[in-house]
């Protein structure tokens, strides 16, 4: 039986792209060297996927930043702004990537949001009344002409034009169908250079077609791909969609023809039952997903042979592959020498999962799989389960009462008691968290693990960029302070290496977006917090003034979420845990004097599921109950706060509210402070701080421009629930560019303040 991947991981088995592009981006290096390490990186990997035998080898998933932004490029979709600056299409390229800021003008990057489910972010597509789509160049096809040239056939990959066109920013008062004409043309001339270039099959990603949908939204499908599939062509078309069933468009999607159709059979609940029932195009080829994509354990394949061999289709037409791109894992378990043989035995990532495509293959090939050895070590491994709830921590949880999860005062009481205690002035200035990650506080890091310096000696230096961090922030005026995270590698791995249930690796890196990456832990049993985990540094930043300075903690849902959760146990049981730990964290703090405890919960949306019908009762219930687990149990005068960034939180902005935290900051300045209308119309309760400036940028904002925001925001919140602070943690930018940034944001607030007269 045939295999196929849906795409593969970008960053290279020592992320030499991530290293390269910022080699690129501080000048080190020029970009035919940046061209280079590229081009290097794809060829190993073709040759990896040949190697393990993969029969629908992926070209043109690979991108320098992002496969949309790549997509906005092939497309035109070019906002003027970006054209205007003269710049060559490199350094457009990278301005629409990152902003831009220098002689030849100042504008910032594209807005940044989740893709569907997962923690990858992908840069929003703007379109206009001044955009024309059309095919800009053939560049799609330079990779699969560079793996031709290695005797390697590729499918080269596109995000589809339907896809496109719902996850676009539209305005000028347009929606999708006044481009409809436009993308038509557009992929019919991707399909005609795939002809010219003698392209055997093409893969077009539709992920939106497992998303509610309209009856207009499926006509819209239907109109695209009925015009662009009615001509002539050589090369055939496959259909990729991932992240669940298209249960609302299976019979349009049969209705078209498509060469082949990729399905999701791990994510997709009804898709075996779509197929059973309404039957599979009889010219097609069925591309199977069965091999989960999106996690790191080791695929059941009795499971999935089960699956597969209850298909109603002949065997020779059925292609077996990843449930979505490989991008969404690390690279290999090889490396992961610290973990235990058993955990490693359980645990499957990009290659290794090449490596079960390929015993899926071989085993449906054979009448008696079973008593093969590659099966038979599988069914061990599911036969002897990891370990499950113990007898006391399942007793917490069932013990939990409805009281449990609110606080005893009303939102109103609390705010005066926070007011009188806090005494802070209107629009109050703080940062989310984290100040820059510079080469010192790495080598830091770097130099404990390696045994090169004592704990002591580590906590000694970790507490001189603490007092440095402080002074820092009283030189700039800042209202509420922060320690800094110097102590933190990533807001959820330092959780998940101070709390028992979790391990973490040394190689599992997953990118984020563009240069970013992360190392998500893996929850292989219990959780429990052993240990106080950020009370010693929060007490110490405290100790060194006399402004208040925010506990910083990860929330629940975030914690798991930016983790590999079990398959075995429901999401619910996981998280509950984990907030009874981040509860007794929050209660310490407390204990210590914090007067401002800051739960982080970046990713509450990560985990909803993308059909509406199923958010309440299958994710939101349990996540909004255990973000209000955490902080239940606190005093009135502790002010809570939590911070949510780059997804779409408009349609769950009661459930958000509902969280009960004192104060929210969001996430705006990317999105144009779209969220704000939303809070209003809610009569959103809890105090609110929308960021006013992007910090995933290294342009610097002035001060004319925070106030701008600010003004803007003043017109909608009211002054005394409106906190000033920027979008996102400065981990990711140097002091160079955080400095200058916040001095400018504390200086409009000043200015503002006069106008806003005796107003605490």
């Amino acid at each position: 039986m045939a295999s196929s991947v849906i795409g593969f991981p970008r960053f290279g088995m020592d992320r030499q792209l991530k290293k390269a592009t910022e080699q690129y981006f501080s000048g080190k290096i020029g970009r035919e060297a940046l061209r280079l390490v590229a081009d290097d990186l794809k060829r190993s990997q073709w040759t990896m996927l040949q190697n393990a035998g993969v029969s629908f080898i992926p070209s043109n998933d690979f991108s320098l930043y992002d496969g949309m932004l790549d997509t906005m490029w092939m497309l035109n979709a070019i906002p003027k702004r970006y054209l205007e600056l003269g710049l060559d299409d490199f350094d457009t390229y990278f301005a629409m990537a990152r902003g831009y800021q220098s002689k030849a003008g100042d504008v910032g990057s594209l807005g940044m949001r989740k893709w569907f489910n997962t923690n990858y972010h992908y840069r929003v597509p703007e379109l206009d009344a001044e955009t024309t789509l059309s095919l800009r160049s053939t560049d799609f096809l330079s990779d699969y002409r560079l793996a031709k040239d290695m005797g390697v056939e590729t499918k080269p990959v596109v995000i589809g034009p339907f896809t496109f066109l719902k996850l676009a920013r539209h305005a000028d008062g347009l929606d999708s169908s006044h481009f409809v004409e436009q993308m038509i043309d557009a992929y019919r001339a991707v399909i005609a250079a795939c002809d010219e270039d003698h392209v055997r099959w093409l893969q077009i990603d539709e992920p939106y077609l497992v998303m509610d949908l309209s009856d207009d939204d499926i006509a819209l499908f239907f109109a695209i791909y009925g015009a662009i599939l009615e001509l002539p062509r050589t090369v055939d078309v496959l259909l990729q969609t991932y992240f669940g069933d298209i249960c609302d468009c299976y019979r349009a999607v049969c209705d078209l023809p498509f060469d082949g159709i990729g399905l999701d059979f791990v994510e997709g609940r009804e898709t075996a039952a779509l197929i059973e029932r309404e039957g599979f195009p009889g010219g097609a080829l069925l591309f199977t997903a069965v091999v989960n994509g999106k996690n790191v354990w080791r695929c059941n394949y009795d499971e999935a042979l089960r699956t597969l061999a209850s298909l109603p289709i002949p065997s020779e037409r059925i292609v077996v592959g990843t449930s979505c791109s490989l991008l969404h894992v690390p690279y290999t378990v090889a490396r992961e020498t610290r973990l235990s043989v058993e955990i490693r035995s359980r645990l499957a990532f990009a290659l290794e999962k090449l490596e079960e495509l390929a015993e899926l293959s071989s085993l449906l090939g054979k009448p008696s799989f079973r008593d093969d050895v590659a099966f038979i070590h599988n069914r061990e491994l599911f036969q002897h389960p990891l370990s499950g709830c113990d007898g006391a921590l399942r007793h917490r949880i069932e013990a939990l009462r409805p009281e449990d999860f609110s606080r005893k005062d009303r939102r109103a009481v609390r705010r005066e008691s926070q007011k009188q205690r806090l005494g802070l002035p209107v629009l109050p200035t703080t940062t989310i968290g984290s100040f820059a990650q510079t080469a010192e506080v790495r080598q830091n890091r770097a130099r404990l693990k390696r045994g090169m310096i004592s704990s002591q000696q580590y906590e000694k230096i970790v507490r001189m960029f603490i007092k440095d961090c402080v002074r820092q922030q009283e030189r700039l005026d800042l209202d509420v302070l922060v320690h800094g995270e110097y102590e933190r590698n990533d807001m959820v791995e330092y959780f998940a290496q101070q709390l028992d249930g979790f391990v973490t690796t040394d190689d599992g890196w997953v990118q984020s977006y563009g240069t970013r990456g992360v190392k998500p832990a893996i929850i292989v049993s219990d959780v429990r917090r052993p240990r106080p985990m950020t009370v010693p540094y929060i007490s110490y930043a405290q100790s060194l003034t006399d402004r208040p300075v925010k506990g910083m903690l990860t929330g629940p849902a975030t914690i798991l979420n930016w983790s590999f959760p079990r398959e075995d146990i429901p999401l619910k049981e996981s998280m509950f845990q984990i907030a009874l730990a981040i509860q007794d964290e929050v209660l310490d703090l407390e204990r210590a004097g914090i007067g401002i405890i800051q739960i982080d919960e970046a990713a509450l949306r990560e985990k909803l599921p993308l059909r509406k019908a199923d958010w309440k009762p299958q994710y939101l219930d349990f996540a909004i109950d255990a973000f209000r687990l955490c902080h239940a149990k606190v005093k009135a005068e502790t002010q809570i706060h939590t911070h949510m960034c780059y997804s779409e939180f408009e349609d769950i902005i009661e459930e958000i509210d509902a969280m009960d935290a004192d104060v929210i900051t969001f996430e705006a300045s990317k999105s144009r402070f779209s969220i704000v209308d939303v809070l209003r119309s809610h009569q959103f309760q809890t105090e609110v701080g929308p960021g006013v400036y992007d910090i995933h940028s290294p342009r610097i904002p002035s001060v004319e421009e925070i106030e701008r925001h600010i003004q803007r925001l003043l017109e909608k919140i009211p002054a005394d629930r409106l906190w000033i602070n920027p979008d996102c943690g400065l981990k990711t930018r140097n002091p160079q560019e955080a400095i200058p940034s916040l001095e400018h944001m504390v200086s409009a607030v000043k200015n503002i303040r006069k106008t806003l007269g005796g107003l605490r």
